[in-house]
């Protein structure tokens, strides 16, 4: 081999390997260039990492490997399964750019300098992990990584049993993978709104859109539409911007005036979102709502929000507008088990007020009036100046008979939203809203004492 081939070969000796009873003669080969006959220690390798990858044009991230602390080698393949299920999940977030796993296991078993893991995979973030086990119990501890400056982002822990290990697999990997877009996304923002202007692409100009759209509200939304406009003119195939596009003017429609050219424009990004990003499960979710606000379409509106479920299991937002959808239109009980599943997986999401109020929703269309009030009570704190949420508050408590509290919810209201009237809210929503919801929600915004 050594005189045909151009190939360094080391002769290692015999080696005793693993499900092989007798010894086995090993050999290592150089392809390219052959290395020093004698081995550089460890300390030195360490002293002289790898060149350093660019990033790519999208966040990225790589996940190491977990690190085994339970003394049981038979863990092993829980670790290594768990980590590759996880890589799985995330290479399914199409705004994501994943390592795969045979580069970022090169990583096992070695001391890890994440900072010269970061430069070496090329990638912005690092997740890393342990598990531990005592007797019957596994604990599983995650972070998230900032990999130029080593800053923690995220991390959390999760406890299960062992008796069903692919189960607690399954439920930790799909929790982890959930509740990191979400906190990636945030990380994201963060270092958009710290990048000069003049150095901004369409993702950045999306992601400094973001803050300004969570309110729902029109002079909000006026804000994050310019970055969202600009982002389109930078790529007009942009289908997450098309998406929060539609939701920007469907907030307008709603909410600023009931002006029918917003509502067509509004359709117009909705539609191109639901064409364009047949492979982005987020852009399909936002795109849901407009669509169905819009243009009345619940069977596309629903369909959006499938796609988005079979393209990311994980994905918190897809559970978030459908719970909103089939509450307010669809069914109840699909409602009621995405927006469980949507703060399961990202509890502390700036939308989780469209779980919270699916909830409530639920419990209006059945009049049981008393227990949907806490739900929107809830939903208001998620999302304090959003008044939508603050006037089917006030119709539920009013409702329920509670007309002291139904009546300082519509004057916090009415301080949200000065020109709000019953008319306007039942033109803007009733065409959508499941026949058992219009009458009570009706009847109690009159009896709240809010305009006609």
């Amino acid at each position: 081999m050594r005189a045909r081939l151009d190939l360094a070969v080391t002769d290692l000796g015999q080696t005793q390997l693993k499900n092989i009873a007798e010894t086995v003669r090993v050999y290592s080969v150089e392809v390219g260039p052959a290395l020093p006959t004698q081995a550089a220690p460890e300390s030195e390798l360490a002293r002289k990492p790898s060149p350093a990858l660019s990033l790519p044009d999208k966040p990225s991230i790589g996940v190491l490997p977990f690190q085994n602390m339970s003394g049981d080698p038979e863990q092993e393949y829980f670790v290594d399964g768990m980590v590759e299920d996880i890589i799985t999940g995330l290479s399914r977030i199409r705004w994501l750019f994943v390592i795969a796993r045979n580069s970022s296991f090169i990583y096992k078993g070695k001391a890890i300098d994440v900072r010269q893991a970061g430069r070496e995979l090329g990638v912005r973030y690092l997740l890393e992990g342990s598990v531990r086990k005592s007797a019957s119990r596994l604990r599983i501890t995650v972070q998230l990584i900032e990999a130029e400056t080593g800053a923690h982002v995220w991390a959390d822990r999760y406890d299960g049993a062992v008796e069903d290990v692919f189960d607690l697999q399954d439920k930790i990997t799909q929790n982890i993978v959930g509740i990191l877009e979400p906190n990636l996304r945030r990380a994201e923002i963060e270092r958009a709104q710290r990048k000069r202007p003049e150095n901004l692409d369409a993702y950045d100009l999306y992601l400094r859109a973001l803050p300004h759209m969570t309110s729902a509200m029109p002079e909000d939304v006026a804000l994050g539409m310019g970055y969202l406009e600009q982002a389109l003119k930078v790529d007009p195939n942009y289908a997450i911007a098309h998406a929060y596009s539609a939701w920007a003017l469907e907030a307008r429609f709603a909410r600023g005036g009931l002006d029918p050219a917003d509502a067509a424009a509004g359709v117009r990004h909705a539609r191109a979102a639901l064409a364009l990003g047949g492979d982005d499960s987020t852009a399909l979710a936002v795109a849901s709502l407009p669509i169905l606000h819009l243009s009345h379409d619940f069977g596309a509106a629903s369909e959006a929000v499938a796609r988005a479920i079979s393209l990311n299991g994980s994905c918190a937002a897809a559970y978030l507008f459908g719970a909103h959808i089939h509450s307010v239109v669809g069914d109840p009980a699909t409602a009621e088990e995405f927006a469980a599943k949507a703060l399961r997986l990202s509890p502390f999401d700036p939308l989780s007020y469209l779980a919270l109020h699916a909830f409530g929703t639920v419990r209006m269309r059945d009049g049981r009036f008393d227990e949907a009030a806490p739900h929107y009570a809830r939903a208001v704190q998620a999302n304090p100046r959003f008044s939508v949420m603050h006037a089917i508050h006030a119709a539920a408590l009013a409702q329920a008979g509670r007309m002291d509290e139904a009546k300082a919810v519509a004057s916090r209201l009415l301080a949200l939203e000065p020109n709000f009237t019953i008319a306007s809210f039942g033109a803007a929503l009733f065409p959508i809203f499941h026949r058992d919801l219009i009458g009570p929600i009706e009847t109690g915004l009159r009896s709240a004492g809010l305009p006609e």
